[in-house]
């Protein structure tokens, strides 16, 4: 039986539900979701929660309070980082990014989102769409399609979760 994550959830999933589409003022059940799907089916990486933490504002603490440590993988592992070579080395050699696009690559956490989803055989959860003509920065699909990892939004995710957001009355 697979007991890897089936998703791995970029930052802006919870950057966009927070801001946008779930505050967490009018949409408890998307946070509920969230924390209560459990590290065997949702996941993201330690780089993504640097991310998410390093503000100091209602996002941290919903992160902070509600999504377990355990839903933020490491990104240490030996075939983690091997895959995120991988990826490096396809950005870097590529003619098609500019300079600063790759430079911005290797600082972010796509990357390693990326790599781990390849790791774990998972999709990668994301707003972004990949876009072959883009050359200021690289997109996580565009990277995710370089490791043969597999995207989906976060609308498409809901769906595949069955995940019900019912009005109280």
């Amino acid at each position: 039986m697979n007991t890897s994550p089936a998703y791995v959830l970029d930052a802006n999933v919870f950057i966009e539900a927070h801001r946008r589409y779930y505050g967490l003022d009018f949409c408890p059940g998307f946070w509920e979701v969230l924390a209560n799907s459990g590290p065997h089916r949702l996941v993201s990486v330690d780089k993504v929660k640097d991310e998410l933490t390093a503000g100091n504002d209602d996002l941290k603490h919903r992160v902070e309070a509600h999504i377990a440590q355990s839903h933020f993988a490491s990104t240490a592992a030996p075939e983690v980082v091997t895959h995120f070579q991988t990826a490096m080395q396809s950005v870097q050699a590529s003619a098609h990014y500019l300079n600063r696009a790759k430079t911005e690559f290797a600082q972010a956490a796509d990357g390693w989102i990326a790599a781990y989803a390849k790791h774990i055989d998972a999709a990668v959860v994301t707003h972004e769409v990949y876009d072959a003509e883009i050359r200021k920065r690289v997109k996580l699909p565009n990277i995710c399609r370089e490791l043969d990892v597999p995207t989906i939004d976060t609308f498409e995710l809901l769906r595949q979760l069955e995940a019900k957001f019912v009005l109280e009355s």
